[in-house]
């Protein structure tokens, strides 16, 4: 069972560039669409976890020390007085 979409107003420009990619690759320009979704699809399947995507934008490359990982997400609070330690 196969479908076929087709796109309506596309840009010249962008029909253009597709045209030029699929004749470089050596492939149909409904290949090269295919494969250009596949990719994108392969790229987002795997989400990150929110703590991945913390440590990738907040994480020690970026000063931040990170807690280590323990068995509940969140480091538990401690309370002292300033003159105990």
């Amino acid at each position: 069972m196969s479908t076929s979409i087709t796109v309506r107003d596309i840009d010249p420009g962008d029909k253009s560039w597709l045209r030029r990619e699929a004749r470089q690759v050596g492939v149909s320009m409904e290949e090269l669409v295919r494969r250009l979704i596949r990719e994108k699809r392969t790229k987002t399947e795997h989400r990150p976890k929110p703590s991945e995507a913390f440590a990738r934008y907040f994480g020690e490359k970026h000063g931040i020390e990170l807690p280590p990982s323990a068995r509940y997400p969140c480091k538990p609070l401690s309370f002292f007085n300033e003159g105990e330690e």
